[in-house]
């Protein structure tokens, strides 16, 4: 069963939390970090982007970068905008988007549920993006941005959240400037509560779901090795065995769309295009107005001024397959490969990708001004179909899932 414990975490004082939290660290760039963070001396973006107190041009992945913040980090424990607990607790996290609110557990997960994949994956990690992680957790001794976590729910879990929430008021409550999203902090103070989640965790929940960061996770669990090897006395105990994520029951997840553009039409002029794209969907103009999928294996695409809705035909594409049946497989397959002449998404120049928090109209202006030729939105991938493909051992193509809202960094931290 997984392993998801309590830990002593490092936090801020209430009256600070919103000003020292920010967005997580793959978000943005070093530019919009430092506008970020401009005149917020408190803002975690000092220590998780802290090439921003560093010359422009900096190497983001240079020495001096790690150790400034590993400077800077010293520097928030010493004036106190981060306050390490006196005993192990759970903490709940909720974010709330459009009037839903989902709820999670802080807790450590066991980088040996990792490595013997009771914590499933369903993305591939890049060795450049893991290696910058790791080598930021070596430099601060902690884990200083959670990971998002799901787990099949469990009532008696949920229960217990529950009681929680209604009786007693979250220690942070702010809406978040930069996202426009709710974020909700509780301390699990009850001690006897602690001990029947870490119970209930043990005896009901076999096994943890990547959500989002599976760089960080795999980061984590490289550490946790690192310091295995190291340590001539281990016994599995110790703090470096284990990082901080937030698990959300699965039930409460909802996937947004993420969506392509392709700069060019691979030769052929928007009439070809479409003719092409009739022997594998149905093709119906929908006009000028912004059109989204309605159903799975529905795709709408920009082209030319005009919005065009696509539905696979029967028979291209195979139900029994996790990875075939997925939306992003079949637009890959049938369109931006055998089409477009894009094989490659992960190094192919000529497409990218938009998160479906920006909307379909960032589609259309991006088409619009010329940037790009075309661009198809997907229907949203179901937690069902993920947790599918991870339980079957397979990896989803790149740029699947959306998760939103994303995990505020700096609400707790977990050292090693």
């Amino acid at each position: 069963m997984a392993i998801i414990k309590p830990f002593k975490g490092l936090r801020p004082p209430k009256e600070i939390a919103k000003k020292l939290s920010s967005l997580p660290y793959d978000v943005m760039n070093s530019d919009e970090a430092a506008q970020m963070a401009q005149g917020k001396e408190m803002s975690l973006l000092h220590i998780t982007k802290a090439e921003i107190d560093l010359p422009a041009g900096t190497d983001v992945h240079s020495e001096l970068v790690y150790n400034k913040a590993v400077e800077n980090f010293e520097m928030f424990k010493k004036k106190e905008w981060l306050v390490m607990e006196k005993e192990a607790r759970y903490y709940i996290y909720a974010q709330t988007m459009d009037g839903r609110t989902q709820y999670g557990i802080v807790g450590c997960a066991a980088c040996e549920d990792y490595l013997t994949g009771k914590i499933k994956k369903h993305e591939l990690t890049r060795p450049d993006k893991e290696e910058d992680r790791m080598i930021l957790t070596r430099y601060t001794n902690a884990n200083i941005e959670p990971v998002f976590f799901s787990y099949k729910a469990v009532p008696e879990i949920d229960k217990i959240v529950d009681e929680i929430v209604k009786n007693n008021k979250p220690i942070y409550d702010f809406i978040a400037d930069e996202d426009g999203f709710g974020h909700h902090f509780w301390v699990v103070e009850d001690m006897d509560t602690n001990k029947k989640l870490e119970k209930l965790f043990l005896e009901k929940v076999p096994c943890t779901y990547v959500a989002d960061g599976h760089h960080r996770t795999a980061a984590a669990a490289r550490i946790g090795i690192e310091r295995k090897e190291k340590n001539s006395g281990h016994t599995g105990n110790e703090e470096y065995n284990f990082f901080m994520a937030v698990h959300f029951p699965d039930n409460q997840l909802k996937i947004i769309d993420y969506n392509r553009v392709v700069k060019d039409l691979n030769g052929n002029t928007p009439q070809q295009l479409i003719e092409k794209l009739n022997s594998d969907f149905i093709v119906k103009d929908e006009g000028s107005e912004i059109y989204k999928p309605k159903s799975l294996h529905e795709f709408s695409m920009y082209l030319s001024g005009k919005w065009y809705s696509l539905k696979a035909r029967d028979g291209r594409f195979n139900d029994s397959d996790p990875i075939g049946v997925l939306d992003v497989t079949i637009l890959s397959n049938l369109v931006l490969d055998k089409i477009l002449g894009i094989a490659d998404l992960r190094r192919d120049k000529r497409i990218d990708f938009v998160g479906g928090i920006r909307g379909l109209g960032e589609l259309k202006r991006r088409v619009d001004k010329g940037e790009m030729a075309v661009a198809f939105a997907l229907y949203p991938v179901s937690m069902t179909q993920l947790i599918n493909i991870a339980d079957t051992g397979n990896i989803m193509p790149p740029k699947t899932t959306w998760f939103e809202p994303k995990l505020r960094s700096g609400l707790v931290i977990h050292q090693l």
